[in-house]
């Protein structure tokens, strides 16, 4: 069990174990700490999230996730120039299948309203890889139902929002990375049907789906098909959107 999957003794979730990054990765991390912190955006902080972060990544299988808080709220040419960045850094190195940039700003961090969001992200999910660390503003948090609505409540809009991408993706490979992170972000919005009572947080898409089929084993077989899919994206477009949609009508009304 990782640390971020505990709980202490007052019920706050632990926070990321400062486990030694792999050294298949520490390349990577380098360049990208080199690149971001000498591009002149406005990066104020970088942070290391997921299966990296944890150190139980596999080479040339996971992807690097990183959130970056920039000094100010970002133009449209930074947005761009950041994104190009993220592009030559995932083709230069074949560690990683995709390298995921999650962009904030400081006052957004830091703001009392995003507290559940933001705040919880950088102590619990994140591990600060350079700059000024913003988790240490943050007291520990206790797992609440408050928080998954904070991190994932957004799942309808954006899941219609991957239908729609999947529907015009140019190529199959662009179809099948859609897929793939349409159902990651599906399989972590189940969290927000977790219970009052639950304890803990999964960190993993199998911790995800093994809590969600605890309380709703009817679901299991098409959370399995979601699960497979976030693993190894092989679907037929219209049977991965009839099935996405039709799971996301079911949350909205598990939801009610």
């Amino acid at each position: 069990m990782s640390a971020l999957q505990g709980v202490d003794t007052n019920g706050c979730v632990l926070t990321v174990t400062e486990a030694p990054i792999q050294a298949e990765f520490q390349t990577l991390l380098t360049a990208v700490r080199e690149s971001l912190s000498s591009a002149g955006l406005g990066v104020d902080s970088l942070y290391l999230y997921g299966s990296v972060a944890r150190g139980d990544a596999s080479p040339g299988e996971s992807d690097l996730d990183l959130t970056l808080v920039l000094t100010d709220p970002p133009e449209a040419q930074v947005l761009e120039a950041l994104e190009q960045l993220r592009q030559a850094l995932e083709q230069r190195h074949e560690a990683v299948t995709k390298i995921d940039f999650d962009i904030g700003h400081r006052a957004e961090v830091l703001a009392p309203e995003n507290r559940n969001r933001w705040g919880f992200w950088l102590k619990h999910h994140c591990r600060c890889v350079w700059g000024d660390d913003l988790s240490l503003r943050f007291e520990p948090f206790r797992p609440s139902r408050e928080i998954a609505l904070a991190l994932n409540g957004d799942f309808e809009p954006v899941l219609k929002g991957y239908l729609t991408r999947i529907e015009h993706a140019n190529s199959a490979p662009e179809r099948l990375r859609l897929q793939r992170e349409a159902a990651r972000k599906l399989i972590r919005a189940t969290h927000t049907l977790r219970t009052a009572d639950a304890s803990g947080w999964p960190q993993t898409l199998e911790e995800h789906v093994a809590l969600f089929v605890k309380h709703y084993p009817a679901m299991r077989i098409q959370i399995a098909y979601f699960l497979f899919e976030a693993r190894n994206p092989s679907a037929e477009r219209e049977t991965f959107s009839t099935r996405l949609q039709a799971f996301v009508n079911w949350m909205v009304s598990a939801q009610a």
